[in-house]
């Protein structure tokens, strides 16, 4: 049974509450020359949204997700964006499966989401959705068995848009968790002295991610950048080190 979009964001919009709405408008950003400048809030938390992704989930065509992220709406667009994560997740092969099965259907989820990406135009938006749908699109092979093109990565890096540019440093986390750093680095690297403090957010997050599963390959990335790194992507990434090992990476960065 294929549920549509408009009863989703009927259903949505029957469960707002004002004085949430308020709080989210002021936590995300939404007011004059701030990033989320005119987003509309409908007033529901994650957990409420997640409890009808649940219901729906894998009965939505991706022709009504994208009547879901063409949404006004704040909270129908993250019901997209989770309704897609769950098309990957079930994309993905199971266990003893070989690796290209479903490949196809990954890319096209993939892609999708792509075409979408400016729909997830806040940080919980895009950091709840590209690590779980481009991150194991980029670690299983496609249906010739080649691997897909890691280059969209830095093609997102290069866009104009901050959300763009968010979803390719946070996209990283899946390759991290993979054992995979050289990406997170380079794109750490390319983003280094972006002038948002998204951007200075999400790369010392990453870094700091590389450094829960490696810390010899984070501290060989700052002994060579520290010094020119945003002092909050800096101290994002130490967040987890001894402190001794804290201030030596932030008196390097005075140097």
């Amino acid at each position: 049974m294929k549920v549509k979009a408009d009863d989703i964001i009927s259903t949505l919009l029957s469960m707002g509450d004002e004085m949430q709405r308020a709080n989210l408008m002021r936590f995300f950003k939404t007011g004059k020359g701030e990033y989320g400048e005119g987003d509309q809030f409908i007033g529901i938390k994650v957990p409420d949204t997640r409890l009808v992704v649940k219901e729906a989930r894998l009965k939505v065509p991706l022709e009504e997700i994208e009547v879901l992220l063409a949404s006004e709406w704040h909270e129908v667009r993250l019901c997209g964006l989770l309704l897609l994560v769950e098309e990957m997740k079930a994309a993905l092969p199971k266990a003893r499966q070989v690796p290209t099965v479903n490949a196809e259907r990954r890319g096209e989820i993939a892609r999708f989401y792509l075409n979408h990406a400016r729909s997830a135009n806040n940080w919980d938006l895009v950091d709840m959705s590209c690590p779980k749908i481009l991150g194991p699109w980029l670690l299983y092979p496609q249906a010739d068995g080649t691997m897909p093109d890691r280059e969209v990565l830095y093609r997102l890096a290069a866009s104009p848009c901050l959300w763009e540019q968010r979803i390719a440093m946070v996209t990283c986390w899946m390759l991290i968790r993979a054992d995979q750093y050289d990406d997170c680095l380079h794109l750490a690297t390319i983003l280094m002295h972006h002038p948002h403090d998204l951007i200075h957010k999400a790369v010392g997050w990453m870094l700091r991610e590389v450094g829960k599963r490696d810390m010899t390959t984070l501290e060989g990335y700052l002994d060579d950048h520290a010094h020119e790194m945003h002092r909050t992507s800096l101290r994002y990434a130490i967040e987890k080190m001894a402190e001794e090992k804290r201030h030596y990476y932030l008196f390097k960065s005075r140097e």
